[in-house]
């Protein structure tokens, strides 16, 4: 599939056919959320005081944590993450940004230029 188009709000990727499918950035960026707590060390994606009081309602945002910007054929993202205590900080970065990457990239064809983290907390077994 090729790219055909892209915006701030989703992009278009057009198959040999002439048939069209378009990926909403919401998409994108759940991706990602899932791609990074999938990595062993990360307890949760960080958000802001909103995301936070949605969860404790209950309702699980998947996107909670995750900014996504697009620009040309190109993906930047941002992570706030919560850690475990206990795991190396940089070897866990770097396996969520791998895995990060390498989600993105396969699921929709788009190019990750860059995956950028900040990590909001580290928590204790007892924490949990």
């Amino acid at each position: 599939m090729a790219k055909e188009e892209i915006n701030n709000n989703n992009y278009t990727v057009a198959s040999t056919d002439g048939m069209k499918v378009q990926i909403s950035k919401e998409v994108v960026t759940i991706i990602a959320g899932l791609a990074a707590t999938e990595v062993k060390g990360v307890t949760s994606m960080a958000g802001n005081i909103t995301n936070e009081l949605v969860g404790r309602l209950g309702m699980k945002n998947l996107a909670k944590g995750v900014r996504i910007s697009v620009e040309e054929d190109r993906v930047t993202v941002d992570l706030n993450l919560n850690l475990d205590y206990g795991y190396s900080i940089p070897k866990t970065c770097q396996k969520v940004q791998e895995k990060v990457k390498s989600s993105i990239e396969n699921m929709t064809g788009l190019t990750v230029e860059s995956v950028n983290i900040k990590i909001a907390n580290v928590t204790m077994e007892d924490e949990k």
